[in-house]
């Protein structure tokens, strides 16, 4: 049986009075992939921070590595391995490249250091030319990459990507699918959201559609890709 590194159960969440998560069971185990797909409003964001800690359910359960965190702070998940990419990406504007990264660089859960610097920087050659801008001087696309540069700098377990393309050019955006399956090749397991299911499904293992705060989907990317009515129906491709 597939560990599971993440897990929720019975998930309802809210926004103030609007019921977003229904009950949701969702689950990432080790070593892999999953696409996070559905329209915009369905709850997928609000799915990703339920299980970061960064909004707090009203019912049901989300473990990491079998702990209860419910109630618990994120900076406790993210000490439990658990690396979070937001939309909007959250870089430090006043810090240069070197120092988001650097602030950022840890051990793993289990004393691995597999991502250093020096391999950030041989993954993301773009950052390594800008070393010494401040984020706010970047681009979007490589404010995405340092983003997801200073998760890595972390050694996560699990890696969540939110909006892992949104806005950006397409040469940018085929760099970060780059990442994207390097990260899996080097067995980080991963939750990635984007809109592009065509890329999504080449890059995961498992991938679940959410409707109006519900699972409606889960299966592999050849079972989704199957089924060109259920694309149709709920991501309108």
């Amino acid at each position: 049986m597939t560990e599971h590194l993440v897990q929720a159960r019975g998930l309802h969440t809210y926004y103030g009075a609007s019921h977003i998560l229904r009950g949701i069971d969702f689950h990432v185990g080790r070593g892999e992939t999953i696409g996070l797909m559905g329209r915009n409003g369905m709850g997928k964001s609000t799915l990703l921070k339920s299980l970061m800690g960064l909004l707090r359910p009203k019912a049901g359960t989300v473990l990491v590595k079998g702990r209860d965190m419910v109630g618990r702070p994120s900076f406790e998940v993210a000490q439990l391995g658990v690396a979070y990419v937001p939309e909007g990406r959250g870089i430090f504007a006043n810090l240069s490249v070197k120092e988001n990264l650097v602030m950022a660089a840890r051990a793993g859960t289990a004393g691995q250091r597999d991502w250093t610097y020096d391999r950030v920087l041989e993954t993301f050659p773009r950052l390594k030319e800008r070393l010494g801008h401040g984020g706010q001087q970047l681009s979007g696309g490589e404010q995405q990459m340092l983003t997801i540069g200073r998760a890595l700098m972390t050694n996560p377990d699990v890696l969540i990507l939110d909006e892992a393309t949104e806005g950006l050019a397409p040469l940018v955006a085929r760099e970060i699918w780059r990442i994207c399956a390097l990260i899996r090749a080097s067995g980080i397991s991963s939750v990635i959201v984007d809109k592009n299911w065509k890329q999504v499904t080449q890059v995961t293992d498992r991938n679940v559609i959410l409707v109006k705060g519900e699972v409606v989907f889960e299966g592999t990317s050849a079972e989704l890709c199957a089924q060109p009515q259920m694309l149709q129906q709920h991501l309108g491709v």
